[in-house]
């Protein structure tokens, strides 16, 4: 089964099964990102769009990508606002949006589903004006170490494992700054059942730096 696939056949109880992970992380996007006030932003990834309603807030517009056809139906659903623009694509492939528009880029729980990452960051550097912002939220990698993975039950009571790969902390610092972003902030996050145990996420803020000025 596709990745693309799995996330359409988890797409209907997506927002209603128990998961610390989810929560968590629209927490942290709202810390982070809420006291923001940008043009144009990307949600590189926005599932069921249970981030896009705060980017919406804060953006003038949203252009929201993901690749699986479930997801998108239920976000599509789900915000009804005139400036979110929904649309299918594979963010391995190049962005439908031209270079240096967007004013943020937000990447939430996606790159553990990529193998080679820094293609995502160099896309989003494209993408970004300079002094633009890349905010990434991910699985934290020590949860990873202990087998942790995106995964759901299935109307027949099976479980299924998202495929899924295991990114350190230095290689999303690594293929940040490879591909041109200075890291504004990064922080760990615990959810409030995490008590005594590793941290659920990471989030990493980074600014697109500007080109060098040609003599």
């Amino acid at each position: 089964m596709t990745i693309d696939a799995d996330y359409s056949r988890w797409a209907d109880s997506y927002d209603t099964d128990p998961n610390a992970t989810r929560d968590l992380d629209r927490a942290a996007t709202v810390e982070v990102l809420g006291p923001l006030t940008v043009g144009m932003t990307i949600e590189a990834g926005c599932g069921t769009g249970k981030n896009t309603s705060l980017l919406a807030s804060i953006s003038q517009s949203v252009l929201a990508l993901d690749f699986s056809p479930g997801m998108l139906a239920r976000a599509r659903a789900r915000v009804q606002d005139r400036h979110v623009q929904f649309q299918h694509a594979d963010l391995l492939q190049t962005w439908p949006c031209g270079d240096g528009l967007a004013e943020l880029v937000s990447c939430n729980l996606v790159l553990e589903h990529i193998e080679h990452m820094v293609s995502i960051f160099r896309e989003s550097a494209r993408v970004l004006a300079p002094d633009g912002r890349l905010f990434v939220s991910e699985l934290h990698p020590s949860r990873q170490y202990l087998g942790s993975q995106a995964r759901f039950v299935d109307d027949k009571g099976e479980t299924n494992r998202v495929q899924a790969h295991l990114h350190h902390v230095s290689d999303f610092t690594r293929a940040a700054l490879a591909a041109g972003f200075q890291i504004e902030r990064l922080d760990e996050w615990w959810h409030a059942d995490d008590t005594q145990k590793s941290p659920r996420l990471l989030t990493l803020l980074l600014v697109k730096r500007a080109a060098p000025a040609r003599c």
